[in-house]
């Protein structure tokens, strides 16, 4: 699932610790949101074209939010049915959450049960969604760095309700401020995971993640800081209606790679990426946050 956003923009709530927002004036509102909406109908159209089933939904005028494009940070599906909603750190993503886009996913696909985390906002603890953790569903192993937007109690019960297992740990940028999302350092693939391993700064926590990896046939892809901050870690593998499989990418995050991880990449699945600079530039995410896995059978 996509959200083509009404309101795309910079957003002051989420800029205090989201490292790879940038404001600049130099561009209007409009304008802005012009930009947003051609680099998203441009990742669409590249996606369908590769066989890949996309569910567009609409974002609403009103109330205005200019995250909307981000849905993975609200919602997460699953293969039993089950549809998880988040609590959000910053006040106006809370708005994300739409009553509206939840019925049109039900009318499309069968949803067996719904949990709504959202409560926890009012004790100000926060997990948003697949932002915060990295899900490798196979292995049943969720994957975070722990930060103010993510909670390692509200984990405990999202896996209690998943199976899943968590695996936490701390992730630090070069000036030691905490990695605001796993998903910007972190990609998890079928035969491999991407990662950021120089943010990893306690050597107990990397080699148990190493271990993970090791026991779960993961190659792993290590990415440089500079890599990451070009959003090299924020990237989605993706499947086909053929079952081909595809690891997605901005353009900035698959100039940064060097031909050596490209080649890693590439004898391990298909590679796509779509220029968004607008969206990388304002909003802070990349590819991956902007798409929602869908894992209900269709009705």
């Amino acid at each position: 699932m996509m959200v083509r956003p009404a309101n795309f923009g910079f957003n002051e709530e989420t800029a205090g610790n989201n490292a790879f927002q940038t404001k600049d004036d130099s561009q209007d509102v409009k304008e802005i949101q012009a930009l947003a909406i051609r680099e998203f109908d441009a990742m669409v159209a590249k996606l369908t074209g590769h066989g890949i089933e996309i569910t567009v939904m609409e974002d609403s005028q009103d109330p205005a939010k200019p995250d909307a494009i981000f849905p993975n940070n609200w919602v997460t599906t699953h293969p039993s049915g089950v549809l998880i909603t988040y609590p959000m750190y910053a006040p106006v993503r809370r708005l994300e959450r739409s009553h509206r886009i939840i019925s049109k996913l039900e009318e499309q696909f069968e949803v067996q049960a719904s949990f709504d985390f959202s409560h926890y906002e009012d004790e100000e603890r926060f997990l948003e969604g697949t932002g915060s953790m990295i899900l490798d569903r196979v292995n049943k192993l969720a994957y975070a760095c722990l930060s103010p937007r993510t909670d390692a109690g509200i984990m405990d019960k999202f896996c209690r309700l998943t199976g899943y297992k968590k695996v936490v740990f701390r992730s630090v940028d070069e000036k030691g401020q905490d990695i605001y999302h796993t998903n910007v350092m972190m990609a998890m693939g079928d035969r491999f995971v991407v990662i950021c391993m120089d943010t990893i700064k306690d050597q107990r926590e990397a080699a148990l993640l190493a271990h993970h990896f090791e026991v779960t046939n993961k190659e792993i892809i290590n990415i440089s800081l500079e890599q990451m901050h070009e959003f090299a870690g924020n990237m989605l593998q993706v499947s086909n209606r053929e079952g081909q499989t595809f690891l997605v990418m901005s353009e900035c995050a698959y100039r940064s790679l060097t031909d050596r991880q490209i080649r890693q990449i590439e004898s391990l699945t298909h590679i796509i990426y779509s220029p968004i600079p607008t969206i990388e530039k304002y909003g802070g995410g990349s590819v991956r946050c902007m798409m929602a896995e869908l894992f209900l059978e269709k009705r």
